[in-house]
């Protein structure tokens, strides 16, 4: 069974697959070397460390993706000017494609190093180069091509961790159920697959999961790597949302030498946004994903290693001077400085039946996934910031009806005046105010029915639904700085600056060396656009600090 077609393909060939002149092919020959390749010889393969991208001299080479049916599609053919290679070759992950020699090839190999030092020097050709990889990773995450298959029903909660994880990371997929595709059910069959081992996954090297972990699939799929423990950083950034990714980005592009690690997913609360619409210079709108995958593939571009998902356990002050970061799997990392990014986790409430539903029917976000699995359902969200505002209009183009549950007396107090007035103009959404969710009835782990109260009258409402949503705030992420000497607030928020020791420069944290960004740092204004403007005000701190060390050495 072929992949479905990609409209990016059809629509943007000519950027995703540009041809280089010759004056272009010359100006790339001091970034690579020449190499050789006979018929039918493979410049990378799926699941494979590649050489970096190959820029084509001469011959041809045609490229493949995967599809359902365990065969190959033909994606595109490279002649003379053409380059081979996605976002992949740029930080030095495996392959997600076939490509193999048609003819005789004549390639300039551009290492993942090279690579990113010619985005950056080049920068007319640069920016041509790096818009056809993003490209080429948009037609493989449309296709599915080049991804692990995940076999498994789609209302299977672990199926949708897995895919979930995988869509925030930017990475490929395809998603077969056994119970209506037959290929589906003769890999359960064929590998004797109980129906509690569900779902399996097949990487793309071959290697069979029974029910992964996100790390194991990571692992399986290197997306992450074994850290280099005798390296010593600039500067170990721990969290990917848009503070972290701010430091990261200015902090490599001005020649520091960066680690970014978060436990998840690149892009935080924020890159789970259906569309931010009041961040400066969108107009129109972006995703979060959409806008915090941009900042990724920029911080990749300057060098920054990023390390996701890889967990940050403990830190501890190093006895030959900076930080000792333990992993919680058991890896360390070292640095000479220390930004903490590590933003906050979702919330919950307080309502009978809740833990019986986490797996299944309980969502803190609102994705394609969950618009899919919910289409033509009501659904009920509880929250009134602007999060949950978004993904409110989000849902409502998905769902029956959208029943919006608020403790307040209504939206104007804690939701921007645009999705107010948006959310009023929706015909299938519900605003239920001075109310909250008390309830939850179902069977077999799947929600049924709801129920929330008047907080006045004490009224109950029930109603038959199977999922409900989650905008309720987030508390801060800071349970692995316990021991570390890192002051918090009576709430659990990062102090800086004067209230954190005398002199302290703004965002550095009682723990000299060590700075907080983001929504984990006490008194920090809860929006992307100020996530990202300390994330790049701490860059200027940060030299500061590393000059100040260099002198004591």
């Amino acid at each position: 069974m072929a992949n479905p077609p990609s409209a990016t393909i059809d629509t943007r060939r000519p950027q995703m697959f540009p041809t280089l002149t010759a004056a272009e092919l010359g100006r790339l020959g001091s970034f690579g070397a020449p190499r050789s390749f006979r018929a039918g010889e493979a410049l990378e393969r799926v699941g494979e460390l590649g050489h970096g991208l190959a820029a084509i001299l001469s011959g041809s080479v045609e490229v493949f993706g995967g599809n359902d049916s365990g065969g190959r599609d033909l994606i595109v053919t490279h002649g003379p000017g053409g380059f081979v290679g996605e976002l992949a070759q740029l930080s030095g992950k495996p392959a997600l494609v076939d490509a193999l020699a048609a003819t005789p090839v004549e390639a300039l190999i551009i290492p993942p190093e090279r690579l990113r030092a010619l985005l950056v020097a080049e920068a007319e050709l640069g920016e041509r180069i790096m818009r056809a990889l993003i490209l080429r990773r948009v037609g493989l995450l449309e296709t599915g091509a080049g991804g692990p298959v995940i076999v498994g029903g789609g209302e299977n909660p672990d199926v949708r961790r897995l895919e979930g994880f995988l869509a925030r990371n930017g990475h490929p997929r395809r998603l077969l159920d056994p119970a209506v595709d037959a290929d589906a059910a003769a890999l359960v069959s064929r590998f004797e697959v109980a129906p509690g081992e569900l779902p399996i996954v097949l990487c793309p090297d071959g290697s069979l999961l029974r029910n992964p972990t996100v790390t194991q699939l990571a692992r399986c799929l290197g997306m992450v790597a074994p850290i280099d423990p005798a390296r010593v950083h600039d500067v170990a950034v721990v969290g990917a949302g848009p503070a972290g990714l701010a430091t990261a980005v200015y902090a490599a592009s001005e020649g520091l030498s960066v680690l970014v690690l978060d436990c998840r997913a690149f892009g935080g609360q924020a890159g789970a946004s259906s569309r931010i619409e009041n961040y400066l210079g969108f107009p129109t709108g972006i995703s979060g994903l959409a806008l915090m995958a941009r900042a990724y593939n920029q911080a990749q571009k300057f060098g920054a290693e990023l390390a996701i998902p890889d967990e940050a356990a403990s830190v501890a002050e190093h006895p030959a001077g900076g930080f000792a970061i333990a992993l919680a799997n058991a890896e360390q990392v070292r640095a000479r400085a220390l930004v903490i990014a590590s933003g906050a986790r979702y919330r919950r409430i307080q309502a009978a039946g809740l833990d019986d539903y986490e797996a299944t029917s309980i969502h803190y976000w609102a994705s394609p996934a969950e618009g899919r699995l919910c289409a033509g359902q009501e659904v009920v969200l509880v929250g009134g910031g602007n999060s949950a505002g978004q993904a409110v209009v989000y849902l409502a183009s998905q769902v029956a009806k959208v029943w919006l549950v608020v403790r307040g007396p209504g939206l104007e107090a804690s939701m921007s005046r645009y999705l107010i007035d948006r959310i009023a103009a929706l015909p299938n959404v519900e605003l239920v105010s001075h109310a909250e969710v008390v309830g939850l009835e179902g069977a077999n782990g799947q929600l049924e029915a709801l129920r929330w109260r008047d907080v006045r009258s004490g009224r109950e409402t029930r109603r038959p639904v199977r999922h409900l949503f989650l905008f309720v705030g987030a508390d801060p992420n800071t349970d692995w700085l316990e021991g570390s000497g890192v002051a918090l607030d009576a709430k659990g928020f990062i102090v800086t600056g004067e209230a954190a020791g005398p002199g302290r420069p703004a965002l550095e944290t009682s723990l000299r060396g060590a700075f907080a960004v983001g929504d984990v740092r006490a008194g920090s204004v809860k929006r992307v656009a100020a996530a990202v403007g300390e994330g790049a005000q701490v860059v200027a701190i940060l030299h500061s600090h590393l000059a100040a060390q260099a002198v004591q050495a």
